[in-house]
């Protein structure tokens, strides 16, 4: 008896190692594939916007990075004692505009030297749905909870999304002729949208990709969006907000990212990394105890040797914890 349905994910014609350069941008599930990869020591850099959801904002966002846009003053606001940037998550927003304009730019220059020499770009659409200011038709990536009558909300056709993406990336091939680049599309629901609409959103979203895989040898696309909605296929693998996938969900899209794309090589190493990971996460009882510091000996020792084996890692973060136990 079958209880999920058949479903492999063509090989890539290509595999990911500790050796390469990874950019994540785009929805919040990028960024939990993208953190578990930086928790195994690969070379990550993430969002450098903050979180983007509508392929407008992730195309701008590219452009800027490639040109290696520097912000002004005039490119910020100011709402309830904040400085914010329509370009930028509210992670960037502060209360000193300098301050705000400083990080901004600072993101922005380590971005363009990242994709310089960047090996692979992943890209998670979230939605089809943009916001554009009704005073000049601008493009916003981020409301910042400003009042919706400054915005009208728009659904992107599906010729202007595959131009805008399709501009991006030939800019991006200009830059960085090597690159790969891997569409996803985050199966966490929009359901602010409407569910039929949410839908409607993703279903856009997939043919515009799609379209864009099948004209160019440089992109590839990875089923996140498939493996949640079409092989878990249940709320129990959502939060309790019904929208955002659960730790479980999450965990089983990384393990097929990894069968997909690490190669042997990377494979062991991130076994490696995982077991110092998990024991780490193991919270002392008794820190004075003659066993507690043999296991933080024997830690060290097994960091000692896997630092020496692959000299590309770095655990000072680990050993740091580790003394401090």
């Amino acid at each position: 008896m079958e209880f999920f349905l058949p479903f492999k994910i063509k090989p890539f014609p290509f595999n990911i190692s500790y050796q390469d350069k990874i950019l994540f941008i785009g929805s919040c599930f990028s960024e939990e594939i993208a953190n578990k990869l930086e928790e195994l020591k690969f070379d990550i850099l993430q969002n450098p916007n903050g979180i983007l959801y509508d392929p407008l904002s992730i195309s701008e966002s590219l452009d800027s990075y490639i040109e290696n846009k520097v912000y002004r003053e005039e490119d910020i606001f100011e709402l309830n004692g904040l400085w914010h940037s329509w370009k930028h998550h509210s992670v960037f927003s502060g209360e000193n505009k300098n301050d705000v304009l400083h990080r901004i730019n600072q993101s922005q220059n380590a971005a363009h030297q990242f994709i310089e020499k960047a090996t692979f770009i992943f890209i998670t659409l979230g939605t089809a749905f943009h916001y554009e200011l009704n005073m000049n038709q601008q493009n916003v990536a981020n409301c910042h909870k400003a009042p919706s009558i400054l915005f009208q909300k728009k659904l992107l056709s599906e010729e202007v999304i595959i131009h805008k993406l399709a501009v991006a990336l030939n800019a991006i091939q200009l830059l960085n002729p090597g690159l790969k680049i891997i569409f996803t599309i985050s199966p966490v629901k929009h359901v602010k949208d409407g569910v039929a609409e949410n839908n409607r959103s993703k279903a856009r979203l997939i043919e515009a990709v799609h379209s864009i895989i099948d004209l160019r040898e440089d992109t590839f696309y990875f089923p996140s969006y498939e493996l949640v909605t079409d092989i878990l296929r249940d709320y129990r693998f959502y939060k309790n907000d019904l929208v955002h996938p659960n730790e479980t969900a999450v965990n089983f899209v990384f393990e097929k990212f990894k069968e997909s794309f690490l190669n042997a090589s990377s494979k062991k190493i991130a076994e490696e990394i995982k077991k110092i990971i998990t024991a780490i996460n193991h919270k002392p009882f008794a820190k004075e105890s003659e066993a507690h510091l043999k296991f933080i000996a024997s830690q060290l020792t097994y960091i000692q040797k896997l630092e020496n084996e692959y000299p590309f890692l770095n655990f000072k973060k680990e050993k740091e914890i580790l003394s401090g136990y």
